[in-house]
């Protein structure tokens, strides 16, 4: 229970959601570092869930007496509230509708969460294998909890989508071994010998939960399901809409949107595609890079590539357009764990940087990488993007609350910045070949066909009659998945996969390229503000030192600096 006095200010109030919430979320506890967590894991059952919004309720109220105290009105605590209060209203919103008892995705369930959580958990020590014990021996209960949340939303006819449920049926299939290792017991062979009876017991414990919930999956919750939507409505979709974006959002002027960006892209497009290859279009130019651009060949030289191209794009960006802290300078490139989502990914730093932020590339089994296809994407993922926002965060967080610098996270803040960056790098020329620009161009319109389909295909919406696509036609996953295909150079696993995403997340797709918009809104002001007196790296610096905030708060704030 979150323990603050009638005299305490906002920040302190946020402070202490924190302490609270990683008492009943230690997977959120590792994230940021605090050891006492290594040992367990979250109550996933309805009751953990009430548990969570209990305290969401109580915070609440202490924040309306905060906000009264003597002190409250400064920009920081005012900044710091502003920040709580959308969160935790967004959060209780998504509770209060139940949204916990369906959820089922190819990414984002908490079942990833329970996996994902092991590659950050510390095993440097023994006594840090003796946490992981203790943790795996936690995942059968955590499971069953999730499973019974699934159970009451079958008794209560809230369903997850029929799509993302087979695919985490797949997901958890490679997960238990069946077309390789086992995840855990291949987490745990590179434990101590003086733990390894304890350790491929409770590995084996933890695999047979997964095995229990697959087949639970497959043979009672599929077939209950059959039939169900894989799309959520308008009611829905403004609700997970507020959850992602931080703000109520104009979903037809988003929409309207993300076709203006599509227009714009291919035009662009199609000038860096004749470069490439004269009177080709730009799939048909990608298609041609894919076997006759550079590439990078094997795994562990991909991930020494990419290691390289962060730690180069550091060097040539501290003191010019950034002003970096030595350890925010420290990011790791990993390969991620097989079994998960097609899309690459980042993981912050722990509190103290003992663990480094660090980037992710799921390989999907390939061994041929294609430099277009990285460069701008680890741009995003590494420097100047999601790491630098992430770092630089916790580097100030005692100046911020521990609040704002990690769980208060709007999730278009972060995937805003992180276009922003991509986009950044285009401007300052790191982008000098039509090999790589184009490349850059397709993750932008990946991005803005994301607005498109995610709010297209969960609202029903008409397709425009200037599209070349369907016109006139209402959008349909088949219709979605067709009309990404047919604009993006990625393969066609990496579709699939991110569609299935956009159903089990909806909203979440469409905050990359708003939230980029807010961001080249906020420093467009600044800079009509400033005028030849506008400084970039002092504008970037202070953006990045304000903590996380919704769209409509982080214009607010970016045109201030």
């Amino acid at each position: 229970m979150s323990d603050t006095s009638s005299s305490a200010l906002p920040r302190q109030v946020a402070d202490a959601y924190v302490d609270a919430y990683i008492e009943l979320d230690p997977i959120t506890g590792t994230y940021l570092g605090v050891a006492e967590s290594s040992s367990r894991l979250p109550d996933l059952s309805p009751d953990g869930q009430a548990a969570v919004a209990a305290l969401v309720r109580r915070t609440l109220v202490e924040l309306d007496a905060a906000e009264q105290v003597p002190g409250a009105d400064t920009a920081e605590e005012k900044r710091c509230a502003r920040l709580l209060r959308e969160r935790l209203t967004a959060e209780l919103a998504i509770h209060d509708a139940e949204e916990g008892l369906r959820a089922v995705s190819n990414i984002h369930s908490p079942v990833h969460s329970v996996r994902d959580i092991f590659s950050a958990t510390p095993t440097a020590t023994d006594e840090d294998w003796a946490a992981v014990v203790e943790r795996l021996r936690a995942v059968p209960a955590a499971i069953e909890g999730y499973r019974s949340s699934l159970a009451l939303g079958l008794e209560r006819k809230l369903y997850g989508g029929p799509r993302p449920t087979a695919t985490f049926i797949g997901q958890l299939g490679t997960w238990t071994g069946d077309d390789g290792p086992a995840f855990f017991e291949d987490f745990v062979a590179r434990g101590p010998d003086s733990l390894r009876a304890d350790l491929d017991g409770a590995a084996g414990q933890a695999t047979a939960a997964l095995v229990a919930l697959r087949d639970w999956l497959s043979e009672v919750y599929a077939p209950a399901i059959e039939g169900a939507p894989d799309t959520v409505g308008r009611e829905r979709y403004a609700r997970w809409a507020r959850q992602f974006n931080g703000t109520d959002l104009d979903l037809d002027e988003a929409y309207a949107y993300g076709w203006s960006e599509y227009h714009r892209l291919l035009a662009e497009m199609k000038s860096e595609a004749h470069k490439i290859l004269p009177g080709a279009g730009p799939w048909e130019a990608l298609a041609h890079l894919d076997v006759h651009g550079k590439h990078i060949e094997g795994v562990e030289e991909v991930r020494e590539w990419l290691q390289g191209l962060m730690d180069e794009a550091i060097e040539a960006l501290d003191g010019t357009h950034f002003e970096l802290a030595e350890r925010v300078r420290k990011v790791e490139s990993r390969i991620a764990p097989a079994g998960g989502a097609a899309a690459p990914y980042y993981t912050g730093p722990s509190e103290d940087f003992s663990r480094p932020g660090r980037t992710w590339l799921p390989t999907m089994g390939e061994t041929r990488f294609p430099v277009y296809d990285l460069v701008s994407t680890w741009y995003h993922e590494g420097v100047p993007g999601h790491h630098l926002q992430i770092a630089q965060w916790t580097h100030v967080a005692e100046s911020l609350s521990r609040y704002q610098a990690s769980i208060g996270h709007v999730s278009a803040n972060a995937e805003g910045w992180a276009l922003y960056a991509e986009r950044l790098m285009d401007e300052l020329g790191f982008l000098p070949d039509a090999e790589r620009r184009l490349g850059y161009l397709d993750a932008q319109m990946m991005r803005a066909c994301r607005v498109i389909v995610d709010i297209g295909m969960h609202l029903e919406l008409e397709i425009p009659t200037d599209s070349p696509f369907h016109p006139g036609e209402r959008w349909t996953p088949d219709l979605a998945q067709e009309f990404f295909g047919a604009h993006s150079g990625r393969p066609a696993d990496f579709v699939e996969s991110e569609l299935t995403r956009y159903m089990s997340m909806p909203g979440q797709a469409i905050g990359y390229k708003l939230g980029e918009r807010a961001w080249l809104l906020g420093r467009e002001n600044a800079r009509k503000a400033h005028g030849d007196a506008f400084d970039l790296k002092a504008w970037h610096m202070a953006a990045l030192s304000q903590g996380s905030l919704g769209l409509d708060d982080l214009v607010d704030e970016l045109s201030r600096l």
